[in-house]
């Protein structure tokens, strides 16, 4: 099941490794084999191959090949994907702990929300597109917790301009959802407590309780206000946290406050030597022409530290 809009799959990440100034090796995420449109992706990647990048499928570049494949005389530019919490639970295996990611008919692993009671946890972009999906599948009944108070109409007195007006948005994926049911499917001030199996295993509700925010400015539950929700299929759209700590640990790299890969805009050096960093693993969640745009600058800076060659400083 993937989102109806392509802004999430913009949002894609590679992670780079170059061992000199004229090849560089990258591990692509598929799932599969590349998809194939035309013949223009398999053409695409053959240019590629042709100019020294490598592409691995069904592969991870983890602990165990940054082990095999970093040395000091290596110049590595990072841009690890980030931690998805955006997640289907599988509903044969919610009870297991058994998750699976966003699905694709490439995949092989499509999960279908046709008929069922369709629960989404999370907003912003990436819960309008599971909202939108799932109503294109032909979904019996559809709810979308927010865990945050309902904005206001206007901004409110502590949000004047020129900051961001954090008032009520519709979306293309709330319009649709309040054309078919008849009103705004969106339930705020909700803190999802349990997800609740059948006796085979298959999730079949989620535990819900209404939150308030306190005195100290903390969530509160609010007490006597707890509701089960049918669920056949439940959605995690909270979005991107940090990136996945594996290259961070395995190569000892120092994090920020906020566990993003701590380096700067001037020439992207980590603290470890020969490795770079850029992009949202460096800045945290952003848009992609940022990551273009470090992209290319990091770039710039590994090549003028190899250029420097063995008596680099760093």
């Amino acid at each position: 099941m993937t989102p109806s809009s392509s802004r999430s799959a913009r949002r894609c990440r590679t992670t780079c490794r170059s061992r000199g100034a004229s090849s560089t090796a990258s591990t692509s995420r598929w799932s599969s084999s590349p998809p194939t449109r035309s013949g223009t992706t398999p053409r695409n990647f053959s240019a590629r191959n042709s100019l020294g990048a490598q592409f691995s499928a069904r592969s991870s570049l983890g602990a165990q090949f940054l082990g095999a494949q970093f040395s000091a005389q290596s110049s590595d530019g990072l841009a690890p994907h980030h931690h998805l919490c955006r997640l289907f639970a599988d509903p044969a295996a919610v009870s297991n702990g058994a998750w699976s990611g966003l699905t694709s008919k490439y995949s092989g692993d499509f999960i279908d929300a046709a008929n069922k009671n369709v629960v989404v946890i999370g907003g912003g972009d990436t819960g309008t597109d599971c909202i939108g999906t799932s109503l294109r599948h032909g979904c019996e009944t559809l709810t979308n917790f927010e865990l945050f108070p309902q904005p206001p109409d206007t901004r409110a007195e502590g949000n004047p301009w020129p900051a961001w007006p954090r008032i009520y948005r519709t979306d293309y994926g709330h319009e649709e959802a309040a054309h078919r049911y008849g009103e705004d499917q969106r339930r705020y001030s909700i803190l999802s407590k349990e997800f609740v199996g059948d006796e085979s295993g298959k999730v079949k509700a989620v535990k819900t309780t209404q939150i308030s925010v306190g005195a100290d400015g903390r969530f509160e539950e609010v007490a006597g206000t707890e509701k089960e929700w049918p669920a056949d299929l439940v959605v995690l759209a909270m979005g991107f946290r940090h990136p996945e700590a594996t290259i961070s640990e395995t190569l000892k790299l120092e994090a920020d406050a906020r566990n993003n890969v701590k380096a700067n805009t001037a020439d992207y050096r980590t603290s470890s030597r020969g490795v770079f960093a850029a992009g949202d693993c460096r800045r945290g969640q952003s848009l992609v022409v940022w990551a273009i745009n470090e992209g290319r600058n990091s770039a710039s800076a590994c090549d003028a530290y190899l250029r420097q060659g063995a008596e680099a400083s760093w």
